[in-house]
């Protein structure tokens, strides 16, 4: 992904979320997916789908069982 698609992502996931804390940023040696931050936390990963000629983004966020115990 081109930086302009990583600023419209962030800025996409920061008016859904309501947070401005969300960052996404550049993967080293991958440019088919990009990770999401929030702080210094990594939430989640967010994958390119250009298969069929329509490009879609698929948001990938894995949540371990010991994180709901925080809750």
């Amino acid at each position: 992904m081109n930086h302009p698609e990583i600023i419209k992502l962030q800025k996409f996931l920061q008016l859904k979320f309501n947070n401005k804390n969300i960052d996404v940023r550049p993967r080293a040696k991958l440019n088919d997916s990009v990770e999401v931050f929030i702080g210094d936390e990594s939430i989640g990963l967010i994958h390119l789908d250009d298969e069929d000629g329509d490009k879609s983004y698929i948001f990938n966020m894995s949540i371990l069982d010991i994180d709901l115990d925080e809750v």
